[in-house]
């Protein structure tokens, strides 16, 4: 093994364990490891200031290719711009959805359509963090469905820990539906030029058929806590009423009307040749242009700290690709595999899936999109196949424990502050045989469907 390699190996490593501890915020993490990466493999060791550049790829910024898409899809390596440009516009847009008061009111709406009964409201939130996981971050999603699951909880004398504890699970299952549902597939998506229609024809059709296996799972799991201590029949007036949660009716309808453009936008990508890239740019404009006064104040409140920690991954990523890291690994999953197509897959979907339960399915998925890349040349393996194992084992693999995806520490979180503390026993529990339901179904579409 040659020094840049080892040097890459080791300033990758430490940054992993640095995450998982979680001592110092995840941004400065990465971006120290990226400019380590920069100074020590690409300066000091190969002495490669063709690599620093080609990391940074800033010219990709200049090419007609990254704006609008003229020809086939070029694959990235260095800092994925066009990830960040549309992680931003969704921010954006999210913000002055929270804002405006849509997402308080679309629970509240649904819930007030059951009558407040809490067996229906179990399941058609199940389905809707599902549903909005498709198009908005789960992390989002959580944040507000955790919140009003709790409220409500408390209304009909519930305790909201089964609600929200299946409410993350299918966030993240819906969120492996789409291109913009979950981190890792916008990162696999821009990264090797699959569409939103891509994505939505495959790995939507695997988290289906989960759902179809995983809400009656939660029911019959939770059924039993499933009871109020609230009379049936008590006044609806105790309940919140919709209309009282919007704070902007003007704001509501912009935001509902961006919202609905950004999907059409992102379904239709493919056709008209608009790339993510651009299509976050439109977003950004059109919710800063509807915040009117308040933009100032929407700028502010974005997650800086996010694409910082993206920016410094994709950089330290670029060290294990440009010093042929990577490449050794994919040897290894074939030697391990003995060349067979469906160990490589097997591999791929549970091996990513174990990894995502106890380190962050971000990284990981980023220094994976190269390995399969390689795999996909050397052993014949389509590599569409490879990427939707990837992206199912990393999104739903996060859900088995507290700290495997972001979703379950904001949902968890929001349980305990609202007086019900959630145990790693009491969460692996109820999730890890759900995540285990999944990968079976996961793997036997992808064996008979592709293989």
């Amino acid at each position: 093994m040659s020094v840049p390699q080892l040097a890459a190996i080791v300033i990758f490593l430490l940054m992993f364990l640095l995450l998982v501890l979680e001592k110092i915020p995840r941004h400065i993490v990465t971006l120290g490891s990226g400019l380590a990466t920069l100074v020590v493999v690409f300066g000091l060791c190969m002495r490669d200031m063709q690599a620093v550049w080609a990391s940074l790829s800033l010219q990709s910024l200049v090419t007609p290719n990254f704006w609008y898409r003229l020809g086939a899809a070029e694959t990235s390596t260095g800092i994925n711009w066009e990830t960040l440009l549309f992680i931003t516009g969704m921010m954006v847009m999210v913000e002055e959805m929270g804002s405006s008061g849509f997402f308080r009111w679309l629970c509240i709406r649904l819930a007030r359509m059951v009558h407040f009964r809490p067996t229906p409201i179990f399941i058609l939130f199940m389905v809707l963090s599902a549903a909005l996981s498709m198009f908005i971050d789960s992390i989002t999603v959580i944040m507000f469905l955790a919140a009003v699951t709790a409220e409500l909880a408390r209304l009909l004398r519930l305790n909201p820990v089964p609600m929200i504890l299946a409410e993350i699970f299918c966030a993240n299952l819906g969120g492996s539906a789409t291109m913009c549902g979950d981190p890792p597939n916008i990162i696999i998506g821009t990264s090797l030029g699959y569409s939103f229609f891509d994505f939505i024809s495959n790995t939507g059709v695997i988290a289906l058929a989960a759902m179809a296996v995983v809400v009656p799972y939660f029911y019959l799991y939770f059924r039993k806590e499933l009871i109020p201590s609230r009379p049936a029949g008590e006044e609806q007036a105790a309940f919140p009423d919709p209309a009282s949660a919007i704070t902007s009716r003007r704001d509501f309808t912009f935001s509902c009307l961006i919202f609905g453009a950004a999907v059409v936008m992102l379904i239709t990508h493919a056709q008209t040749g608009l790339t993510v890239a651009t299509i976050g740019v439109i977003i950004t404009l059109l919710s800063l242009v509807c915040a009117g006064r308040k933009a100032p104040d929407l700028i502010r409140r974005l997650d800086y700290k996010t694409l910082l920690f993206f920016t410094g991954l994709f950089v330290a990523v670029s060290g294990l690709e440009y010093t042929g890291v990577l490449e050794l690994l994919a040897q290894v999953i074939e030697t391990v595999s003995g060349g067979n197509v469906y160990a490589v897959v097997g591999i791929i979907i549970w091996g990513s899936a174990f990894a995502s339960a106890f380190i962050d399915n971000i990284p990981f998925a980023a220094t994976m999109i190269p390995v399969i890349r390689t795999l996909a040349a050397t052993e014949g393996i389509d590599l569409q196949t490879l990427a939707w194992s990837l992206s199912v084992g990393t999104d739903i693999g996060g859900s088995a424990t507290p700290i495997g995806a972001s979703a379950n520490v904001v949902g968890t979180s929001i349980a305990a502050k609202n007086g019900y503390p959630v145990t790693w026993g009491r969460y692996c529990r109820a999730q890890a045989p759900a995540t285990i339901f999944v990968l079976v179904v996961a793997t036997a579409i992808i064996f008979v469907r592709y293989l």
